[in-house]
């Protein structure tokens, strides 16, 4: 006899979607700060002992996807909850960092995964503004204070400084990444902490994801076909979408006033549109 009060197990579902840690006024990235109400909200929200994580994400910050990473654990055992991850087009990078925080990792056939590694990019001015006839005038106190100063020469000091940043945040993923997935992974360290990335299917089988699946299909495998998936809405939103929830916004109220400062973060939009395009595009998306 059906119940009116009878309800079908629920699976939180948090998705992660987007560099990790690019944050304008209009455009904010993945942080703690911005995650950090959904993840309390999806051990919380249901009495089965899962949680499930989709990621889309070519990476960022390698702070800020340790900061999540270390939440979901934190909440995964204080809750007793089992964690399933699922790759969407890309889990790469900070992306892939994000997944190893899943005590199961799928992806699709044609995903991204992988990039365990660290990259630092930026642009060279100083023969520009020298054919400008422009000078660069830079006063610190400290020796290091302008290292890597776009606008003057390279430093071989300034290089070697970087890279030893670069291997101490390199060597933190792959120490994680061998905690988490343990003897599943195969292959060699210089193959598999390279830096280079695969897809799902090739990520199978270095061990990186333990298989290939969609989070419907899998979460019915785990608790029946009657399972439903909740997805837990990510706080924040960026500053437009601050404004269009402000009373009088359109009709000339003091939000319109307020509104008028999207002007001034332009510049560091237009940035970050461009970061975030380059990060995509190295993952052929």
């Amino acid at each position: 006899m059906f119940s009116l009060f009878s309800r079908a197990p629920v699976v939180p579902v948090l998705r992660f979607t987007g560099p990790i840690g690019m944050v304008t006024p209009l455009r904010p990235g993945l942080s703690l700060a911005s995650t950090a109400g959904a993840i309390e909200k999806a051990f919380k929200a249901s009495k089965l002992p899962s949680v499930a994580v989709l990621i889309n994400s070519p990476g960022g910050s390698p702070v800020q996807s340790h900061l999540i990473y270390k939440r979901i654990r934190q909440l995964a055992g204080e809750h007793g909850k089992r964690v399933y991850v699922f790759c969407e087009d890309v889990a790469a990078s900070g992306g892939y960092f994000l997944a190893i925080a899943g005590d199961e990792i799928y992806a699709d056939p044609s995903s991204i995964v992988g990039s365990i590694g660290v990259v630092s990019a930026g642009f060279g001015f100083d023969k520009a503004i020298e054919k400008l006839g422009i000078d660069r005038r830079v006063y610190t106190a400290g020796t290091s204070k302008a290292i890597l100063d776009p606008f003057q020469p390279e430093k071989s000091e300034d290089i070697a400084r970087l890279r030893a940043l670069q291997k101490d945040i390199h060597e933190t993923f792959i120490g994680l990444v061998k905690e988490r997935r343990g003897i599943r992974l195969s292959g060699t360290e210089d193959e598999l902490f390279s830096g280079a990335f695969w897809t799902g299917s090739k990520a199978l089988e270095f061990g990186l994801i333990d298989g290939i699946a969609d989070v419907r299909t899998r979460m019915r495998e785990v608790h029946g076909d009657k399972v439903r998936l909740r997805v837990i809405p990510m706080g924040g939103g960026g500053l437009l979408a601050r404004f269009r929830r402000m009373p009088g916004f359109g009709m000339g109220g003091p939000s319109d006033a307020v509104a008028a400062t999207w002007s001034s973060a332009l510049p560091a939009e237009v940035i970050s549109a461009l970061e975030t395009r380059a990060l995509w595009s190295r993952f052929g998306l």
